[in-house]
C-alpha cells in the first residue's frame, strides 16, 4: 500500500509517548514493505534540525516537515476565546504552507491510506478530500476533549474551571465533526474506541495499541536503586504536572516521614520552573534525562499519579518492558490490559498510594514479581510489529474491496 502519515509534529527524539506512538507505526509500515510518506509540521515545541532526523526518514518514499509556531499566546488566546467560537487547541495547529506542501503532495501521489495522527491535524481533512481518494484514517491518541474535562472536573478555582469549560466544549464541537469526515478511527484503546463509536456510526472503528520494540528494552539491575521511586513524563504536559503535584502534596510527606531515606526522583522534558526549583528532602527532579530506558533500569518503583488524562500512557508499557513495578491511578493505567495486584497495582487515593508503596518497601519480593509479570504482559500484547501488521491487514482489506 501506498500511506501517508501526517503529522502534528516531527516523532524525534524518541523522549515522550507522543514520538515513541508515531515512530513506531513509521517503522512497522516501512519494515512491512509499504510505501511511506511522512507530511509534518516541525513545531518550535518539539523543534528538530533536518541534520538530525534519524535514518528511517531518510530511507522512506518521502520525509518532509514545516516549520510552524503552535506555542500558547496569552493574547490569541483571549482574542480566540472572547470573539471566536473556534477551538484555540485546534486552529494553533494551521499552516498555510503546510496546507499548499499537502496539496503538492496529494496532486503527486495516488495514496491508499492517509493516517492522520492526532485530532489537531484535522484541520487538514478537507483539502484531502478535495485532492484525493485514499482512505482517511484517524490514529486517535486520546480523547482530546476528555482530558480537558476531566482536567475541568478537578479545577478549584472556579474562574479556570469555567475557562476549562469552553476549551472543553469547543474541543468537543471540533472532536464530534471530525470524527464523522474520516473513513476508519484508530484509537488506541478500547476505553476509548467505545466513546468513539457511540459519537460516530459512520466510521470504522479498529483499536490498535501503542507498541514497543522489545528487544530495545534489556533489563539490567546491575545499576538499581531500590526502593528508587520515580516518575517519567513531559513535563508541560498539564494531567503530569496535576500529577505530581498532588502526589507532592498528599503522599509524599506522609511516605517520607516513615522512610526517610527514601528519594523521589521526577524526570522528563520542560520541566516547570517550581519544579526546578522545588525544595523537599528527598526529592531530585533531574529535568530531561539523556536516556530513558537506562534512567528506568536505574529505579526500582514507577509512580504515575494521573488524576486526569485520556488514550494509554506508554511510559507505563516502557517500564512494564523494563520489569518495574508501577502504582499509577486507574485514570493513568487506563487503556491497557493489566491485572491489578498481578502486573500492576493500581491507587487512586493518597491513602492507597502510600499503603501500596509500604508493601513493595517492605517485601521486595513482591514487588519484583509484579515487575516481572509486567514485562511478561508487555511482550505479549505490546510488541510493535504485530500490531502494524494487523492495522495493516484491516487497512488492506478495504483496499482491496473486500
Amino acid at each position: 500500500m501506498r500511506i501517508l502519515q501526517i503529522c502534528n509534529r516531527v516523532p524525534w527524539p524518541l523522549n515522550d509517548g507522543g514520538a515513541i506512538a508515531i515512530y513506531n507505526m513509521s517503522k512497522g509500515f516501512y519494515s512491512l514493505g509499504h510505501e511511506l510518506h511522512i507530511l509534518c509540521l516541525n513545531t518550535r515545541k518539539h523543534f528538530v534540525e533536518t541534520d538530525d532526523i534519524p535514518e528511517l526518514f531518510k530511507e522512506i518514499s518521502g520525509f518532509k516537515s514545516v516549520e510552524i509556531d503552535t506555542d500558547i499566546h496569552k493574547w490569541d488566546a483571549a482574542v480566540n476565546l472572547l470573539f471566536t467560537s473556534k477551538s484555540y487547541h485546534i486552529s494553533r495547529f494551521y499552516s498555510r504552507r503546510f496546507e499548499q506542501e499537502l496539496i503538492k503532495l496529494l496532486q503527486s501521489c495516488d495514496f491508499d491510506i492517509i493516517q492522520i495522527e492526532g485530532l489537531h491535524m484535522c484541520l487538514y481533512i478537507d483539502v484531502v478530500r478535495r485532492y484525493s481518494k485514499a482512505r482517511i484514517s484517524l490514529r486517535a491518541h486520546n480523547l482530546e476533549y476528555l482530558i480537558w474535562d476531566r482536567l475541568a472536573e478537578s479545577e478549584h478555582n472556579p474562574l479556570k474551571r469555567m475557562y476549562l469549560e469552553i476549551l472543553t466544549k469547543r474541543l468537543l464541537h471540533f472532536e464530534t465533526k471530525a470524527i464523522k469526515k474520516v473513513d476508519f478511527l484508530v484509537p488506541i484503546t478500547e476505553n476509548d474506541a467505545e466513546l468513539f463509536r457511540e459519537m460516530s456510526t459512520a466510521a470504522r472503528v479498529f483499536v490498535c495499541p501503542a507498541g514497543l520494540d522489545m528487544e530495545n528494552y534489556v533489563i539490567d539491575k546491575s545499576k538499581r536503586e531500590w526502593p528508587g521511586i520515580f516518575h517519567l513524563g513531559a513535563l508541560n504536559w498539564m494531567p503530569n504536572v496535576q500529577g505530581i503535584e498532588w502526589f507532592l502534596k498528599e503522599i509524599w510527606p506522609e511516605l517520607h516521614k516513615e522512610h526517610p531515606d527514601i528519594h523521589f526522583y521526577i524526570a522528563g522534558r520542560n520541566s516547570p520552573d517550581w519544579l526546578n526549583k522545588l525544595d523537599k528532602v528527598g526529592v531530585v527532579a533531574l529535568g530531561e534525562v539523556e536516556n530513558a530506558v537506562q534512567f528506568i533500569n536505574s529505579k526500582s518503583i514507577m509512580v504515575v499519579p494521573l488524576l486526569s488524562g485520556s488514550g494509554m500512557r506508554i511510559k507505563i508499557i516502557e517500564g512494564m518492558a523494563l520489569g518495574k513495578t508501577i502504582i499509577a491511578t486507574s485514570i493513568g493505567a487506563e487503556g491497557i490490559d493489566y491485572k491489578d495486584g498481578k502486573n500492576i497495582l493500581i491507587a487512586d487515593s493518597p491513602d492507597e498510594f502510600v499503603k501500596v508503596i509500604k508493601k513493595c518497601i517492605s517485601n521486595p519480593g513482591f514487588a519484583s514479581n509484579i515487575g516481572n509479570c509486567a514485562r511478561l504482559l508487555a511482550e505479549s500484547e505490546y510488541g510493535n510489529m504485530g500490531l502494524v501488521a494487523k492495522l495493516s491487514e484491516f487497512y488492506q482489506s478495504y483496499v482491496n474491496g473486500d
